[in-house]
């Protein structure tokens, strides 16, 4: 057993520990192994070693956040001491994106997201990579459709690779849209939590939104308007060079994609790692990578990330 004694210094106590110890019996919660009392601006912890660094780390990280947001509330504490690793995760209280249907906020939910928005505010072209789950196709939509409410841009091109049918759709049965909606359906998932229905329709109609595969891109310029190439990594190098290409003036790019998830057939190179390779030094060009910390689905869909890394 070891006693160890943690000086609170440059944050407040009360915000820390709470009202009648209240934020400090949750944190107690995640540390049942160990006795620790509060004494004024210290706390005293007695157990394991290993219990005791475990428990300064946590510590650490939310003097970290009060530090930066100048708060601590009860799900913060919680979100800080499940994650793994050292990132302060942004605060849920953070910028809103747009807002969408029945009163839904969308906002960036992790360090990364917030990460992705600054740099498509800083950018014109931004790749987000990264896993399944992580939001970074949800967040790159919300970019774009806030972009056409500020009237930043004239339309949004959403687009992905089909590489299921080898972007030949002809042997599918329906018209264009309805052989195209299979591949395209998550970006109207999110198009559907921030435009109302009748609207989307609308937008769709008269070309304000458009929903392609990555094929109908070819011979294109495409001006004023924020576009994204979801699934990159399913893009082969001439049809990334060929979308990238495509870019004309007051225009934003976002190409999401992981590279873990490459369904390309084996002779055929990925575009998204042909290109992560040669653009990541080019001013005005911004690379964000999310990882597990920012899966937002089911608790499962990170340990299943992790273990398929491992």
């Amino acid at each position: 057993m070891e006693e160890k004694t943690i000086e609170i210094t440059g944050v407040s106590p009360l915000e820390l520990l709470g009202v009648n110890d209240q934020k400090l019996k949750l944190i107690k919660g995640y540390f049942p192994q160990l006795k620790i009392i509060s004494r004024g601006s210290e706390i005293k912890v007695i157990g394991e070693p290993s219990q005791i660094e475990k428990f300064e780390k946590k510590i650490e990280l939310l003097f970290k956040h009060i530090h930066k947001y100048n708060r601590l509330t009860e799900n913060n504490i919680n979100n800080l001491m499940i994650q793994e690793g050292e990132e302060i995760p942004f605060d849920e209280h953070g910028e809103t994106i747009v807002h969408g249907t029945h009163g839904k906020v969308i906002k960036p939910r992790t360090a990364n997201q917030r990460k992705l928005v600054m740099e498509s505010q800083k950018n014109d072209m931004v790749f987000a990579i990264g896993p399944a789950g992580t939001g970074k196709t949800y967040t790159a939509v919300a970019l774009a459709v806030a972009a056409l409410k500020n009237k930043e841009v004239r339309r949004i091109i959403l687009t992905r690779p089909a590489v299921e049918s080898g972007e030949n759709l002809g042997f599918l049965p329906g018209d264009l849209k309805e052989k195209l909606d299979p591949y395209m359906q998550p970006l109207y998932d999110g198009l559907r939590d921030m435009i109302p229905p009748e609207k989307l329709a609308e937008f769709v109609e008269h070309g304000i939104i458009e929903v392609a595969p990555l094929a109908f891109m070819r011979g294109r310029t495409l001006d004023n308007a924020f576009v994204i190439l979801d699934e990159a990594q399913n893009s082969t190098e001439s049809q990334m060079k060929m979308f990238l290409t495509r870019m004309g003036k007051s225009a934003k790019f976002i190409i999401t994609g992981d590279i873990s998830q490459i369904d390309l057939p084996r002779n055929q190179y990925s575009g998204l790692v042909s290109a992560l390779k040669r653009l990541n030094d080019i001013d005005g060009i911004s690379i964000v990578q999310l990882d597990e910390n920012d899966v937002i689905r089911h608790k499962l869909v990170k340990k299943i990330i992790k273990a398929f890394e491992e």
